[in-house]
């Protein structure tokens, strides 16, 4: 745990924390899109496109959940709030979907390459994209205390 303070307190002061903690947990949802998207494509047979959609949305409403709580530690003092929060989170998403999609659909359909390669490379993309608008335009109100 002391080394996790100190880990932490690096972070912290270099101001490097929420990159940290959004990095491991958007990991987390890109392992949920992968795993999710490998079982409906490969073991499930449904197309890629349906495939990628089902793996967007498990990966869109766990990122929500993770990046709200543990990334960014905003507060919404009413369902109000909290619905704009995710209704902002989610147009930021339906835009990195439509990032996922198109890099999909030219890695397999036209250069035919690898699925799984495929989703590798869209999920670095997608990523970055979606750190950007989270820090920018969707967990912006006031952060808790975290002491």
């Amino acid at each position: 745990m002391r080394l996790y303070r100190k880990f932490r307190q690096y972070l912290e002061a270099k101001h490097l924390w929420d990159v940290f903690t959004y990095l491991f947990f958007g990991g987390l949802a890109t392992v949920v899109n992968i795993v999710s998207f490998a079982v409906a494509y490969r073991n499930m047979g449904l197309s890629w496109p349906i495939s990628n959609t089902i793996s967007w949305v498990l990966s869109v409403l766990f990122a929500f959940v993770t990046n709200k709580l543990w990334v960014f530690h905003t507060q919404t003092t009413n369902r109000l709030g909290l619905l704009w929060e995710f209704v902002k989170f989610l147009v930021a998403r339906i835009f990195s979907y439509g990032l996922d999609m198109f890099t999909m659909w030219l890695i397999i359909d036209v250069m035919s390459g690898n699925d799984l390669i495929a989703k590798l490379i869209t999920q670095v993309l997608v990523v970055v994209v979606n750190y950007v608008f989270s820090k920018l335009f969707i967990f912006t109100s006031p952060r808790r205390d975290r002491q």
